[in-house]
């Protein structure tokens, strides 16, 4: 790891802490345009999202209905009953999205897979930094709401299922995550700011509590409005 990225796990709490944990689970309250424009308004606007920690899954329950549930992973995605049995199973789930663009409606196998992977990913960093493949670089310091965020480029293997493979992480001078830049790729490398505040700590460990996704412009800037996706996480519980 670079020293940018060794400093920003420590800042969350360091990484032997985080390796005592298997899981993570979080009650989730979503809104912003996303939804709707994807057909799936209201689906999961209320949900508790649980995510592994040494390996990449997740799941929210519900989803959509009491008793549903889902499971991600990269290579499948189903949606269960609460006796356990398939609903809906979706194969290799990223080559369904071949040819979407911001505007093209999701399946609900398809939200699965996009909320799974989306969660997985934001509740594992900035530990997967640490994960084998992931490849980071800093780049030059950036200037916005009157302070100087330091950045880092991540680029991550084929094998790690997630918005795009370079991705962008600001962090303050404490080394809170700040802001983090990607490309949705299933969504016609549509660009995306995601902003990250009201931190918490749970068992030693820094969360930010409170997220807002908005279009990035060409020149790096996030745009003001839509918001995109919001997301506000609370009991945070790690097994």
């Amino acid at each position: 790891m670079t020293p940018l990225a060794q400093f920003i796990i420590d800042a969350h709490g360091g990484l032997s802490r985080w390796q005592t944990f298997n899981t993570l689970s979080v009650d989730l309250q979503q809104g912003g345009v996303l939804w709707p424009l994807k057909g799936q308004a209201g689906v999961l606007d209320r949900t508790t999202v649980t995510v592994g920690l040494k390996a990449e899954w997740a799941s929210h329950a519900p989803f959509g209905e009491p008793g549903r549930y889902s499971r991600f992973t990269p290579q499948l995605v189903e949606l269960l009953t609460g006796s356990d049995d398939s609903e809906a199973i979706l194969v290799n789930p990223r080559d369904s999205f071949a040819g979407h663009t911001l505007e093209t409606s999701w399946t609900q196998t398809q939200l699965a897979y996009f909320a799974g992977c989306a969660m997985w990913t934001y509740l594992n960093l900035p530990f997967l930094l640490a994960w084998e493949g992931v490849q980071t670089e800093e780049l030059s310091p950036w200037q916005e709401q009157g302070q100087t965020w330091r950045r880092l480029r991540v680029s991550f293997p084929a094998s790690i299922a997630t918005h795009s493979t370079v991705q962008t992480l600001y962090v303050d001078e404490a080394g809170l995550l700040r802001r983090h830049d990607y490309d949705v790729e299933i969504g016609g490398n549509t660009p995306a700011a995601h902003y990250m505040d009201h931190y918490t700590e749970v068992q030693g460990l820094k969360f930010p509590t409170r997220r807002r996704i908005y279009p990035r412009g060409p020149e790096g800037q996030a745009m003001t409005e839509p918001l995109v996706v919001s997301i506000d996480l609370s009991n945070f519980v790690l097994a």
